[in-house]
């Protein structure tokens, strides 16, 4: 079996992973997560997908690595990790009782090249107050999350409802993930992967 690396530190990633019976090396590169001028969300967390697989294969040429990156978008706003919880608490009122999209990049990178995708799902938050918000802030769930949230942890009590799938808000499209296998010439057998070719 080929190496499997994760070149992410979310361990929202690494527990979908182990959840599909994989277990991957942890790898996280230094890529810098500046947004480019003109550049769409979708295009956005396509590239540090790839930037940060690639940036991993480099070094691990016979292994096949899996680069993420995530961004919630709100009436055409990029929302990322908050800088405090100040900001957390600010995010979050701002999509109490409305919808967002999230995005979410995937690519894997090995010896033959890379392939990648973005994964979108919409989600819809109930209305609640400043002070639930503070509350819930104050946990630290929010501080690392795209959007101040975590849909699979405490935040599943702040949604509505979704449209799309559920794996993209948590950050590893499970869908995505098996269509960019396929592509690169693997399949996922139920806790383990094998090449097609």
């Amino acid at each position: 079996m080929t190496r499997l690396i994760l070149a992410s530190n979310s361990p929202r990633r690494l527990d979908v992973l182990h959840q599909l019976g994989l277990n991957p090396v942890v790898q996280s590169p230094a890529v810098d997560e500046i947004y480019m001028p003109g550049e769409s969300p979708a295009a956005h967390v396509e590239r540090l997908a790839r930037a940060k697989a690639e940036v991993v294969a480099e070094t691990e040429p016979d292994a096949l690595v899996i680069g993420g990156d995530t961004v919630v978008v709100s009436e055409n706003r990029l929302l990322g990790k908050p800088e405090d919880e100040g900001a957390a608490v600010e995010m979050l009122l701002s999509l109490a009782g409305r919808e967002h999209q999230v995005l979410t990049g995937l690519a894997i990178s090995g010896h033959d090249g890379t392939v990648s995708a973005v994964s979108s799902t919409e989600v819809r938050f109930r209305n609640f107050t400043e002070a639930e918000a503070r509350r819930y802030v104050m946990g630290g769930e929010p501080m690392d999350k795209a959007g101040a949230y975590a849909i699979q942890g405490l935040g599943a009590a702040l949604v509505a409802g979704i449209v799309g799938d559920y794996y993209t808000v948590v950050g590893f499209p499970v869908g995505t993930f098996l269509d960019l296998l396929s592509r690169f010439g693997w399949r996922y057998e139920f806790g383990s992967l094998s090449q097609t070719n």
